[in-house]
This record gives structure tokens, sequence and C-alpha cells, in this order.
């Protein structure tokens, strides 16, 4: 496994190095947020955006804006030297030093920035639905935040299952996200996923997807959807920075073409699109 590169508040630091307070309020609960995207060829994907969702997430939780030139700093620390030909860069944005417990102190934010090297994505994989729910209505639907437990434990059990995601509905039953992309399907050959409304995450590579396919006149429609669609959808992929368009070929135990003919266009537009610039 490559060797995590590490910046904290200003430094390079090593992977194992104590670099953060034990007090600080993304440590002792969750209080901030992260961005992860791409690295090809050494640079960083689609950035610009990433920083505006980095500023939605913030605004979210109601903390200060993000200092864009302190992420970029860091974002050149761990780039700098040998290029990572593909992997993950990640940037987290906490409150700073705070109490024990959920209320918050005037303190400054803490920077971390890292990325590593790592093979590529698979060209398509399994998924399962699991028994919990995203909650739509929740303070923090929609936002990046470093609260990810439930997603560890959502993605355990697909791993258990053989499978390298697992799909949430929302409370209301509705397919929402998988842990950590969004989720598309086919159905009656017309390309459709959930609304930001179902409590999804508003993913950068399905923004990407939705604006370069309707672009190309690829009729993809944002639409609220049953759970119970999967089931029938003829095809299934995920989107995320570090998959970009992965085919499901295996949900919940049924085989899908993986790509079909729909989702064999959409990766055609997106790697003709992604090809034009590292920042769309």
């Amino acid at each position: 496994m490559s060797e995590v590169r590490v910046w904290v508040d200003g430094a390079r630091v090593a992977p194992d190095e104590p670099a953060l307070s034990a007090l600080d309020h993304g440590v002792t609960v969750g209080d901030g947020v992260f961005e992860t995207a791409k690295v090809d060829g050494g640079e960083a994907f689609a950035l610009s955006r990433h920083l505006a969702r980095l500023d939605r997430s913030m605004a979210g939780l109601g903390l200060p804006a993000a200092d864009h030139d302190r992420v970029r700093e860091g974002i050149a620390a761990v780039l700098a030297g040998e290029p990572i030909p593909f992997g993950r860069l990640r940037w987290t944005v906490t409150a700073g030093r705070g109490p024990l417990g959920s209320d918050r102190q005037a303190s400054r934010l803490t920077y971390v920035v890292t990325a590593v090297a790592h093979d590529p994505p698979p060209p398509s994989g399994a998924a399962v639905t699991v028994p919990w729910v995203r909650n739509e209505r929740s303070a923090t639907a929609g936002l990046k935040t470093t609260s990810y437990a439930e997603n560890v434990v959502a993605l355990a059990r697909a791993h258990e299952q053989g499978a390298l995601e697992a799909l949430f509905a929302n409370t209301r039953g509705e397919l929402c996200e998988g842990t950590g992309s969004n989720v598309f399907v086919v159905t009656g050959g017309v390309l459709r996923t959930p609304p930001v409304e179902s409590g999804c995450l508003a993913g950068i590579t399905r923004e990407l997807v939705l604006q370069w396919c309707r672009a190309e006149a690829l009729e993809v429609r944002e639409e609220t959807l049953p759970l119970e669609v999967l089931a029938q959808a003829e095809e299934v992929f995920l989107t995320s920075s570090v998959k970009d368009v992965l085919p499901v070929s295996v949900l919940d135990g049924r085989e899908l073409a993986a790509p079909g003919p729909v989702t064999t266009a959409v990766r055609e537009i997106w790697a003709t699109h992604a090809a034009r610039t590292v920042d769309p």
C-alpha cells in the first residue's frame, strides 16, 4: 500500500505523527466537513467544484467559510514531488479546538489535506441494499460531513456480502444513495437518478454526468424513485469522484448487464468530456 501524504495546518507530517489536538471538535464530535477528489496524472480533478461544495457544507454546519488558499496550499504540498498517477485526494476542515460536548467555542479552523496513490476502480462491481435509511430531513442531509459512522457500518455489511457498495433508501422508502456514491438506474431504456430532495449528496460526478449527458442529448431524469426500482432496473451504475461511472454487475444477488448500452453511452460521454479539462 502506498504511503499516505499528510499536511496539517501548514506543514507536511508523517502519516503516524501526532498532529491534531485531542480536543479538536472534528475528533470529539465529528464537527467538520471534507471533500474527496480524484488524482489523475498528478492533478486534482474538478477542484473548483469540490471547493464550492465545501463552502456549502461549511455553511450548512454553521461554520465560518473555509480559506480556499489554505486548502490549495495543502493540496500543493501533498501533490508535490513524485506525481501520483491515480489516487485519492482528501481535505478536511474542522471547527477546531472545542469542548468535549456538542457546544462550540470560538476557535481557529483546523485544515488537514491527504493524498494517496491506489489502483483505479474495477470495471464493475456488486452492490447490496441495507436495512438502514438516510434521513432526508436531517440537519446534515446533503452535507459532506465527517460524521461518517453510519456509512462505515453499512459499507462493512456490503463487504461481508462480497459487494463494494451499500445502497440506502430514505425514510420515505425512496431510493437515495450509496455510502460514498450516487446511484443511477435505467428503466424502460431511460436513465434516472434520485433528486437531491431525496437526501442524497449532490455528488460532483453526478452533477457532471447530468450536465454532460444533457449536452449530448442523452435523456436523464432526476425523479423520485421507490427503492423497489432496483429490482426491475435494466442497468444500474454508481458515480463518485474516484469511481467515475462504475457499472453494477450484481445487485442483491441479481446479475445485471455491466455495462449495458445506456451505461456504455454514459461512460463514453464521460471519457470524452473529462479528457478536455482537469477542472470542468
